[in-house]
């Protein structure tokens, strides 16, 4: 958990802004509150189990800690899912034809409108590593690996 990044600092005050006594402490019942709040979704069973896991000793109530844990495994879900959502829809307008998938000349194309810099040689070389099996094509999981690393 790094104590300064921004998603830290927003469970820190949302934390804070539920920890009323001042105790280092929340009753379990309201992390539900606490994501409705941040404007998350989440699945209401799964975040009974999640929360029954960090309460091991039944206390109801959770520290920091565990409220993080808890609420980070939501976030990240939020945030990996309207990546795929938006890289879907990218590779949508690219693939014209709705074909599942964009040709290497395509794909050079967006490369080379992202970064001006790139010579022909190093397009070559990123596309020759992305199109693994040399088809001429990217499909989406291609273009998913591509552009999450």
């Amino acid at each position: 958990m790094d104590g300064d990044d921004e998603k830290t600092q927003m469970l820190k005050k949302a934390f804070a802004m539920f920890d009323q006594g001042k105790t280092g402490f929340i009753e379990t019942n309201r992390v539900a509150a606490i994501l409705n709040t941040m404007g998350q979704q989440f699945d209401s069973n799964e975040l009974a189990i999640t929360i029954e896991e960090a309460d091991k000793n039944k206390t109801g109530k959770l520290s920091f800690e565990a409220f993080y844990s808890i609420a980070a495994n939501f976030l990240e879900d939020e945030d990996d899912e309207a990546m795929q959502n938006e890289l879907k829809e990218a590779f949508r307008l690219y693939d014209k034809e709705g074909n599942g998938y964009i040709t290497t000349a395509v794909l050079r194309e967006i490369l080379a409108a992202l970064d001006d810099k790139l010579t022909s040689d190093d397009l070559d070389g990123i596309i020759e590593e992305i199109d693994e099996d040399g088809s001429g094509t990217i499909d989406f999981d291609e273009f998913m690996e591509m552009m999450t690393g």
